[in-house]
């Protein structure tokens, strides 16, 4: 029953576990590339990022089909949105997070992933291992399998944290505005909704039995079925941007942290959704996903009518 401070209390512990394994990594990484280290497999050497083929040895084909796993590695981006509502002076720290999220991307994401690739050439990495393990067990840490691990565990973690808390916000959104059981909108002595809080834990138990169902399909579906909800997501607030920009252009231009670009990037953006949908349609693995979405759609446009003529009533 967590406030919004203590949610990034714990959001900062488990980052920070993720950082320092991270930056770790490119810094061993790094060592290893100037000193040219080769042995079990290794070949540091920056030139791995352009011999064999570079990035691209197999065609643009197999980097079009990763378009599904990186936009639902961004997951989770709107939720700095979400807790502007429990932030204090949020006209400050909402655009600081914002700027800084571009500059985490290049070093952990875009950093990590260089110094691997410089490590080992592509064709030397084994899917069924972890590339982190390997550059650890490199210089002779014997439990880098185990640590590895720890740090999935957290980042899992992390992962539920931040769905449980937007999710339950989110619920408690909708019932303050008649779109959800009206015992939703109940705060604690903290504030916390905690019946949405319970809620949103009790769908995530959901994923447990797919787990057991289908233990071999189930990630794939759920994160493909996740890219196109947040797609869907992300394209609403894009497209309630272009609406708040048109119907109050007052409020608008007075606004002092502006999407750049605006409003040929929400256009812009909203075109690359469209592409990313259509490249799940190319894919055995994620075409499934495009036929499941539509019925949780209608699910929720079923359930809406009945909220709305409830309320009306």
């Amino acid at each position: 029953m967590a406030t919004v401070k203590a949610f990034g209390e714990i959001e900062f512990w488990f980052a920070l576990i993720k950082i320092i394994t991270i930056v770790a990594l490119i810094i061993i990484g790094i060592i290893l590339v100037c000193i040219g280290f080769t042995g079990n497999g290794a070949e540091a050497s920056f030139s791995n990022l352009w011999r064999d083929g570079g990035f691209f040895p197999n065609g643009m084909t197999g980097f079009v089909l990763s378009f599904q796993m990186v936009v639902f590695s961004f997951v989770g981006i709107e939720l700095v949105g979400v807790t502007a509502g429990e932030t204090v002076n949020p006209e400050k720290t909402i655009p600081k997070a914002i700027n800084n999220i571009p500059i985490r991307i290049l070093i952990f994401y875009i950093g990590a992933l260089l110094v691997i690739m410089s490590i080992y050439p592509w064709s030397g990495l084994d899917p069924s291992q972890s590339p982190f393990v390997r550059v650890f067990s490199l210089i002779g840490i014997p439990v880098a399998a185990g640590v590895i691990n720890f740090v999935v565990i957290t980042s899992a973690a992390s992962s539920c944290n931040s769905g449980i808390f937007s999710t339950s916000r989110m619920t408690y959104t909708l019932a303050e505005h008649g779109r959800a059981p009206r015992q939703m909108k109940t705060l604690n002595k903290r504030n916390v909704p905690a019946p949405a809080l319970i809620f949103s834990t009790l769908v995530l138990l959901v994923g447990v039995v797919l787990n057991y169902l289908l233990p071999d399909q189930v990630f794939t579906l759920v994160t493909s079925i996740s890219t196109i909800c947040f797609i869907w997501v992300w394209a609403m607030i894009l497209i309630s941007h272009l609406r708040f920009r048109k119907m109050k252009p007052k409020e608008a231009s007075e606004n002092r942290f502006k999407m750049p670009l605006s409003p040929i990037m929400n256009w812009l953006v909203l075109a690359f959704f469209v592409f990313v949908l259509v490249v799940l349609a190319f894919s055995a693995d994620t075409r499934m996903a495009l036929f499941v979405t539509p019925i949780w759609f209608l699910i929720l446009i079923v359930a809406y009518l009945l909220t709305r003529k409830k309320a009306n009533e």
